[in-house]
């Protein structure tokens, strides 16, 4: 669909009818399709995460925007990655004094996402990978950001560290540390550049009011849904269920942190939500957040196709715990520890069954009031158009 890659990769790649001459990253782009960022089964999908986990990075920067730091990894292909840097245990959990927009990202919530995104069969995330990186010989002696490279020193103990310069967390109290070089992150191929596939950016109708004391409308309006439903892009088409599809995996997740999500603006608004920066995401598995399935609640609509997935994840053969853990095994950072701790997937279990038992309230309610809106909204059209050569 599209190339992603500097002026100079167009000029020096020398492209063939062939796909499989291009570099996986390349093909990514290329498969991304009006419903879904990569096929199922992606024969693709081997050789991309072996490059982000592998290959020799080139160049190092900061990347701009954001409140936390991030880089962007180059390849020599070409290709690029988003960096995001381990800043905390993996098994730390969230201070319950902290608001959800005052947490650290986690690298590894960055790549359990993926995992559960592609378990869930949304395929939303871009693909994600983790990997040890040599803060000296991969960031420090190879970047040409002059503001990142003035933030390098190192610690009392040996270990070198840097901290960028970034809205929050950018400081020597929040210094990122190898040990005394080797730092764990997460790396996420990058999208088709903006001026090459420009994305809209949606806010959230159910976005939380980020303030330590408002409350959102959402929160205070019992029939806050049925607005939603008549205003575009979420009266027509797959877009409120899309929604609802996102609001499951921010749950079982325990992500509050989604204020926007974007579209890619060649499909228009009938097209596949992006699931991006999940980096807040399992931060606590002790606690539940049910504000999170508010527009489940609320709307009571669910895709058929999702909901037969919760279920089948729900029997003690298919149990999303089980799936998950295998699924994140393949993981390179596997073999340094597990991304996730054994709380933090029955957390999944846990929360998977309170997302059927709020469908089947939902259902209830329905058959209580005498019909009205389907609860299970039929999507086998759209199946149908996503595993067509025209999707």
């Amino acid at each position: 669909m599209w190339v992603s890659a500097s002026q100079e990769a167009y000029e020096d790649v020398q492209w063939t009818s062939s796909s499989n001459t291009h570099p996986p990253w390349l093909r990514f782009h290329l498969g991304i399709s009006r419903w879904q960022l990569y096929p199922h089964r992606d024969p693709n999908m081997e050789a991309l995460t072996q490059q982000l986990a592998t290959q020799r990075i080139v160049s190092a920067v900061q990347k701009s925007g954001g409140t936390q730091l991030k880089l962007v990894m180059s390849f020599p292909n070409y290709g690029q990655a988003l960096f995001k840097p381990m800043k905390q245990e993996r098994d730390d959990e969230t201070n319950y004094n902290l608001y959800y927009f005052s947490d650290f990202e986690r690298h590894n919530a960055e790549i359990a996402a993926f995992h559960l995104d592609r378990i869930l069969g949304y395929r939303r995330v871009p693909p994600v990978v983790g990997r040890l990186v040599d803060v000296v010989k991969e960031i420090k002696d190879i970047t040409t950001d002059r503001k990142l490279a003035r933030t390098f020193f190192t610690s009392p103990v040996g270990n070198l560290c840097f901290y960028g310069q970034c809205t929050y967390y950018c400081s020597t109290e929040h210094a990122l540390c190898g040990r005394p070089t080797n730092l764990e992150a997460s790396l996420a191929v990058m999208l088709p550049d903006l001026s090459l596939a420009t994305r809209r950016s949606w806010r959230s109708p159910w976005r939380r009011s980020y303030s330590r004391s408002k409350l959102a409308k959402w929160e205070t309006e019992s029939d806050y849904c049925s607005t939603v439903k008549k205003t575009p892009p979420y009266n027509k088409g797959t877009r409120l269920v899309d929604f609802i599809d996102m609001v499951i995996l921010d749950f079982l997740m325990s992500n509050m942190d989604r204020h926007h999500y974007e579209t890619f603006e060649k499909f228009a608004n009938n097209t596949f939500m992006l699931h991006l920066d999940n980096g807040r995401a399992f931060g606590r598995h002790s606690k539940d957040e049910p504000s999170i399935l508010a527009p489940l609640e609320q709307c009571c609509r669910i895709r058929r196709s999702t909901w037969l997935r919760l279920r089948l994840l729900s029997l003690p053969q298919y149990r999303l715990s089980d799936v998950m853990r295998a699924s994140l095994s393949q993981d390179p950072l596997h073999s340094v520890a597990p991304l996730l701790s054994e709380p933090h997937l029955a957390a999944l279990d846990r929360r998977l069954k309170t997302v059927l038992e709020t469908v089947s309230r939902c259902q209830k309610q329905q058959s209580q009031d005498g019909g009205g809106d389907e609860v299970i909204f039929d999507d086998s059209a759209y199946l149908k158009d996503m595993v067509s050569p025209a999707g």
